[in-house]
C-alpha cells in the first residue's frame, strides 16, 4: 500500500501549507469531529484540547510523519509512545476511520483548490500507511494484554499522604485476580467521571515493586498556573482528576482503571548489570521509585545513582534515606530549591538550588562508564536539556530514556 512516487511528492508539496496553518487545522478538525460525535469526548484530555496541546501535538505526528514517509525509522519510537497511550485509553481501530475522514476534511478545508483529487487521494493514502502502521502495533500490545484489555475496576485500599500534595493510592483489583507483572516505569490510566462532564482520563506512572494483589500509583495535586494580583494569588486551570482523586476518592472508592503501558521502562528480562543513573524532577520520581524498588529486589548488587530535584518536599524522602544507609550500591543526591528550616544540608539534601547536573560529579553520574544506563523524567524542558547535558559530556543518546507524554514538537526536539 505503498505510495507511489507521484503520490509522495503531491503529499510533501502540500506539507509547508498545511504546517503553517497547523493551529487552523487541529481547530477545524476537533471541533467539526467532537461535535459529530460527541462520544469521542471520552477519549481526550479536555485540558489538552483546551489550550491546543493535543491538537497540536496530532498535527505535528502526521506532517512529521507524511515528510519522513519514505525514511520513518527515526519516527518509531514516537509511534511506540503514542501506541502504549492509545492503548491505555482503549482506542480501538475503527476510531481511526473517523479520526481520518475529519483530518483529511481539515486538510482540505484550509488547502481549498490546492485539494484536487490526486492530492486528495495521496493523503487518504498516507494516512493510511500511518493509521494501518499504528493498528498492527496495537494489537500487538492489546495482545500481550490478553483478558485486560478494557477498563478494570479497582477499589482503593489504602492512601498515603506523602508530601502536602502527594498521595498515594494503593489498589486492588476488584474481581480478585493475580494482576499482572509490568515493567517499571509503565503507566496505568485512571478513568473517572468528571461533575457536569464527559469521562477523563489520565496516565499515572505506578510508584512501586510490582505486586500480584495491588497496584500503587502517586498522583501529585495540580494546582494549576499561579498568577498573582494585587490582592491574592490565584490559580488558572487547576489539575481535573488529579484534585478530584485527591479530594473526593478515599478508602473504599473505586477507580476504573486501564491495563500498565508505557514505553519508558527498564526492561527486566534484560540482566545487563551495568550502573543506572535516575534523574527525575518533581513528580517524577515516582516511576524511579518503581525502578529502584525492582532492581534491589532483584539486582541488590547493581549500582544505583539516584539524582533527584525539589522545591521543598520531596515525596517517599525517608524511604530514599534508609535505601542509601541499607544498601551501598545506592547512592543519591537531592537538591532542594527552597529548603526548609527544618532542613540539614548532607542530610536531608545536598544542594540547595534546582537540580543542575553540572554541580555532579563525573562518578555521581557514571560518566567513566561506557555502559551506563541514564533514565529521566521530570517536567519537559528539564528532561530535554537534562539529556542535551549528558549528551555533551559524551554519554550516546542510545543510552538516555526519556519519560515524554507528548508526541508533539518538543518531543521532536529530543530527537
Amino acid at each position: 500500500m505503498a505510495l507511489t512516487y507521484h503520490q509522495t511528492k503531491l503529499v510533501k508539496n502540500t506539507i509547508p501549507v498545511l504546517r503553517e496553518h497547523g493551529e487552523r487545522i487541529s481547530t477545524i478538525f476537533y471541533r467539526t469531529m467532537l461535535t459529530e460525535h460527541p462520544e469521542l469526548n471520552d477519549y481526550f484530555n479536555g485540558v489538552n484540547l483546551k489550550n491546543g496541546r493535543q491538537p497540536r501535538a496530532l498535527t505535528a505526528v502526521i506532517l512529521n510523519f507524511a515528510a519522513n514517509i519514505n525514511n520513518i525509522s527515526e519516527l518509531i519510537p514516537k509511534f511506540e509512545r503514542m501506541c502504549n497511550k492509545h492503548c491505555s485509553l482503549g482506542i480501538k481501530p475503527e476510531h481511526y476511520d473517523v479520526v481520518g475522514k475529519y483530518l483529511i476534511q481539515a486538510f482540505g478545508e484550509v488547502l481549498g483548490p490546492a485539494m484536487t483529487p490526486e492530492v486528495l487521494a495521496a493523503w487518504t493514502k498516507a494516512y493510511w500507511v500511518l493509521a494501518k502502521m499504528l493498528i498492527g502495533r496495537e494489537q500487538q500490545l492489546y495482545k500481550d494484554f490478553e483478558a485486560w484489555s478494557a477498563w478494570r475496576p479497582f477499589k482503593i485500599d489504602r492512601v498515603v499522604q506523602e508530601t502536602d500534595d502527594v498521595h498515594s493510592f494503593y489498589l486492588v483489583p476488584q474481581d480478585g485476580r493475580r494482576l499482572p507483572k509490568y515493567q517499571p516505569g509503565q503507566y496505568v490510566s485512571v478513568q473517572i467521571q468528571v461533575p457536569g462532564g464527559y469521562l477523563q482520563s489520565r496516565q499515572y506512572s505506578l510508584s512501586d515493586a510490582w505486586s500480584e494483589k495491588h497496584y500503587r500509583i502517586s498522583v501529585k495535586r495540580d494546582e494549576g498556573s499561579q498568577y498573582s494580583n494585587s490582592v491574592s494569588k490565584s490559580y488558572q486551570n487547576p489539575g481535573i482528576v488529579s484534585n478530584i482523586l485527591i479530594n473526593y476518592m478515599k478508602v473504599g472508592s473505586v477507580l476504573s482503571i486501564s491495563h500498565p503501558a508505557g514505553e519508558f521502562f527498564l526492561d527486566t528480562a534484560n540482566d545487563s548489570n551495568v550502573p543506572l543513573v535516575l534523574i527525575s524532577a518533581g513528580i517524577g520520581i515516582t516511576p524511579m521509585i518503581s525502578i529502584t524498588n525492582t532492581v534491589l529486589l532483584t539486582q541488590p548488587g547493581r549500582q544505583i545513582s539516584f539524582i533527584h530535584g525539589s522545591r521543598r518536599t520531596i515525596p517517599f524522602e525517608e524511604h530514599i534515606a534508609q535505601l542509601r544507609r541499607k544498601n551501598a550500591n545506592f547512592h543519591s543526591k537531592v537538591f532542594k530549591s527552597h529548603p526548609s528550616d527544618g532542613d540539614r544540608p548532607g542530610s536531608s539534601y545536598d544542594y540547595d538550588c534546582r537540580l543542575d547536573l553540572a554541580k555532579l560529579s563525573d562518578l555521581d553520574l557514571f560518566l567513566h562508564n561506557s555502559g551506563a544506563e541514564y533514565y529521566i523524567c521530570g517536567p519537559e524542558q528539564f528532561m530535554v536539556d537534562s539529556s542535551a547535558y549528558l549528551v555533551s559530556r559524551g554519554v550516546h543518546r542510545s543510552r538516555i530514556k526519556i519519560e515524554l507524554f507528548t508526541t508533539g514538537e518538543l518531543a521532536a526536539k529530543q530527537g
